[in-house]
């Protein structure tokens, strides 16, 4: 078994297949041998579950994942690396790795067809430019997933798992708290890393299920609402809806006092409820 956390075993295998890490596709591998341990058991995936890996790299997660769950599907972008799995991720038959973009596949009917009557997590070293692109998908489709434990830059961390409400929330904060119980399990420093990345990475865990509100009929509007409000997040609520949903103010002025919202109110001050009784007002009054 090749120890994917020794950095000379990593550069050799990187010699031997011609691979350049790339920017491009976020490449960072782990090589702190503490890491892939705990994100496998922070997922909590035993010998009936399933696990969704999404860029395996070179396997160094992937084999932890593979060591307790019963079957590993790993979704991997880059054309050149699934010859490398092939010889780091050898002793094990309960792999499989997919040549497929996860912002462009079915991930639904995956799962449906990969994992059919297990528990299924997702569990994966995330490119820091897809973080929210990724997570907003998983969430959005409704999966039956347990849970979702990433490593993501730190400051991305601190806001997806921001409480809304406070002054370090944004729309991402308010859109996992909906779905799920954030949680920032466990800091990583840039040496944990080939090549190191310039800035602290984090663990976060979403446990799906476990929102922090009832469902909204119309989540398309609710999102679209909070995205409005946050894309301005220096002006007041006010003035960031009326902007972006290109709404009159006074409409917004008008549901803001029947959600009983005070009209100087900044975006992160609002709760997940807060934007649940202004989108209904507004839908009274369009």
């Amino acid at each position: 078994m090749p120890n994917l956390t020794d950095l000379a075993t990593v550069r050799d295998i990187c010699a031997r297949y011609d691979f350049a890490t790339s920017k491009g596709f976020g490449q960072n591998f782990i090589v702190n041998a503490g890491i892939p341990p705990r994100m496998a058991e922070a997922c909590g995936a035993g010998p009936d579950w399933g696990v969704l890996e999404i860029g395996p790299g070179i396997g160094v997660l992937t084999k932890e994942l593979a060591l307790r769950a019963k079957k590993v599907v790993a979704l991997e972008v880059d054309k050149r690396l699934p010859p490398i799995l092939e010889e780091t991720l050898a002793e094990f038959d309960n792999v499989k790795v997919i040549l497929e973009d996860a912002l462009k596949c079915d991930i639904s009917a995956l799962i449906a067809r990969e994992f059919p009557g297990m528990k299924v997590a997702v569990c994966a070293n995330l490119p820091y430019y897809i973080t929210s692109p990724i997570l907003m998908r998983l969430l959005e489709a409704h999966l039956p997933v347990e849970n979702i434990t990433v490593m993501v830059q730190k400051e991305a961390a601190q806001r997806i798992t921001a409480q809304p409400g406070t002054r370090e929330a944004g729309a991402i904060s308010c859109a996992v708290a909906y779905y799920a119980k954030p949680e920032l399990l466990f800091s990583v420093q840039p040496g944990s890393f080939f090549p190191a990345p310039k800035v602290t990475s984090a663990v976060i865990r979403l446990t799906l299920g476990q929102g922090a509100m009832q469902p909204v009929q119309d989540e398309a509007g609710y999102f679209a609402l909070v995205r409005a409000a946050f894309c301005q997040r220096r002006k007041t609520a006010a003035n960031s809806i009326a902007a972006g949903l290109c709404l009159p103010k006074a409409k917004v002025m008008e549901a803001l006092a029947a959600a009983g919202i005070s009209e100087k109110a900044r975006p992160e001050q609002l709760s997940l409820e807060d934007f649940a009784r202004l989108q209904k007002a507004l839908a009274e009054r369009h």
